[in-house]
């Protein structure tokens, strides 16, 4: 889906209406999650109704109050609104978290015709790929809420990740949160192997002075100045 928006700007639903117009920041925001498209108008009814479902929809997949980890979802608005004061209206029903097109941008209406929107509301669910999951979620969201996710993930085959919050993916690296337990494992395990072949070391050089008769004193020497200097154990 990222070829879609790749060179478009797309805005942050949010109280600056921050933009999205970087690559990087499509890619980082877009990447390996599904994508609804929401075509709606404010001066539908079916829409204004529709909005408060969708809106719980979104957030209890994604809202950190009702999940440990935030669905690979994104929410885009497509205003088939008559004016950009509907568009400014209608976007205070969705979720903070959502983004959306300008009113401006020819875009909107290039999508429309792209997905062969008929009606609205429409939520074309889309896939990593930009192939189409479901060419209209409305009923689906509606009757079966937050669960039809796990449908649509599965259909999807989506590389499972854990995920970040606000900032999701933001290293284009992609590391997952394990990366810093793993490394810190094998930190873990490498000292202590180098501990143990340490310590066998020592033991053999301890037999070789008990079995070498007149250099016993010598080994035994080197010994108590290990234990001297708190090198007596490794452990």
């Amino acid at each position: 889906m990222v070829d879609l928006f790749v060179d478009r700007v797309l805005v942050k639903n949010n109280k600056d209406q921050d933009e999205l117009d970087t690559e990087r920041e499509i890619v980082t925001r877009l990447q390996n999650r599904l994508l609804m498209l929401f075509f709606a108008s404010a001066e539908s009814e079916t829409c204004q109704r529709f909005a408060p479902t969708l809106h719980d929809f979104f957030k209890q997949l994604t809202d950190e109050f009702y999940v440990e980890r935030s669905a690979q979802l994104v929410l885009l608005y497509i205003s088939l609104d008559q004016s950009e004061e509907e568009l400014e209206n209608f976007l205070k029903e969705l979720p903070k978290k959502s983004l959306f097109l300008a009113y401006e941008d020819p875009y909107r209406r290039e999508l429309e015709t792209m997905f062969d929107v008929r009606e609205v509301p429409t939520v074309v669910v889309l896939r990593p790929d930009c192939s189409v999951l479901i060419p209209n979620a409305v009923e689906e969201i509606t009757r079966m809420g937050p669960d039809c996710y796990r449908n649509w993930h599965e259909a999807a085959e989506l590389i499972d990740r854990n995920f970040l919050n606000k900032e999701d993916f933001e290293d284009k690296s992609m590391r997952s949160f394990s990366d810093p337990v793993r490394r810190l494992k094998y930190k873990v395990e490498e000292e202590e192997k180098k501990k143990k072949e340490k310590k066998k070391k020592k033991k053999k050089k301890q037999c070789r002075g008990w079995g070498a008769g007149g250099d016993e004193g010598e080994e035994a020497g080197v010994g108590r100045a290990d234990d001297k200097d708190g090198g007596g154990s490794m452990w």
